[in-house]
């Protein structure tokens, strides 16, 4: 079973916006609640990056270039986090992934392509 399940990425015009959606089908409230969750974004040719991250006490960061355009949240009952993405760039055109951390266990998405383009 996949550890980390994604959704929502798709084809989208400069200036619109998208929610990519990340869940942990297998966890139970306390486990995914214990997490920390990020999202990251590798573009062709670049390394991949942070993008947002929503702490396990709370709390929330964001890379600079994304800062006021891109809010991550959570639903810790619904065992997912979210990244809803407006305003978006040609620049932001990449693949996202999901990361997961809590104690040793780390664990990765399969990746949803975002494709910013006219």
């Amino acid at each position: 079973q996949r550890q980390l399940v994604e959704s929502g990425g798709g084809l989208v015009q400069p200036g619109g916006s998208l929610t990519l959606s990340c869940k942990e089908p297998g966890a139970i409230l306390s486990t995914f609640s214990a997490s920390t969750m990020g999202w990251y974004r590798q573009a062709p040719g670049n390394q991949r990056e942070l993008v947002a991250m929503s702490r396990s006490g709370g709390g929330t960061n964001y890379a600079d270039s994304v800062k006021g355009r891109f809010t991550i949240s959570r639903d810790n009952n619904k065992k997912t986090v979210y990244l809803q993405m407006n305003e978006l760039k040609p620049e932001d055109t990449a693949v996202y992934y999901c990361n997961l951390k809590r104690a040793s266990y780390d664990t990765w998405g399969q990746g949803t392509q975002v494709t910013v383009s006219s």
